[in-house]
């Protein structure tokens, strides 16, 4: 018989306990985004789309080692190597992807890419809208992946050229 007293005294408590953490939230500020009015605020470890980084010469950083395809489990990496000149220097390395894509119609976004670059050039932004009808868009290349020159780099492929 006192089992079942125990068994109704522990079940009221726990029924206690859940009512007092929704009272909790019920009674707490609500937080909303403004998002199609303003921009979004993301996490630091937020896994957009994937960005192509540049050193601080703007020198690419991707050499074409292929670590990036051979991590990604929806194999949606697609890259060609190509061999840096003394005349046309595109990486800090002896190859350069002179193709590089990503189709995002495979990409489930796991960011094992991102861990198997050795050199630090593939990352995740925070691009976030990519939606389409149609499916051939959402096939990025490299000139759409590649982060902006910096100023400083500019002024030094200018003088080189």
């Amino acid at each position: 018989m006192s089992s079942k007293v125990s068994e109704v005294i522990d079940s009221a408590a726990a029924i206690a306990k859940g009512l007092g953490v929704t009272l909790k939230e019920f009674f707490s500020p609500t937080v909303t985004e403004d998002y199609p009015d303003g921009p979004p605020r993301f996490q630091e470890r937020y896994r957009g789309v994937h960005v192509l980084t540049r050193d601080e010469n703007g020198l690419e950083k991707c050499v074409a080692c292929f670590l990036c395809a051979a991590a990604c489990p929806a194999r949606c990496i697609y890259i060609e190597a190509a061999e840096n000149t003394a005349e046309l220097r595109i990486s800090g390395g002896e190859r350069y992807a002179s193709v590089y894509n990503i189709d995002y119609n495979r990409c489930i976004f796991c960011g094992y890419c991102v861990e198997a670059c050795p050199t630090d050039a593939i990352t995740h932004g925070h691009g976030f809208e990519i939606a389409s009808f149609d499916t051939s868009t959402l096939i990025y290349r490299k000139e759409r992946m590649l982060a902006p020159l910096p100023d400083g780099a500019k002024l030094a492929v200018a003088v080189a050229e």
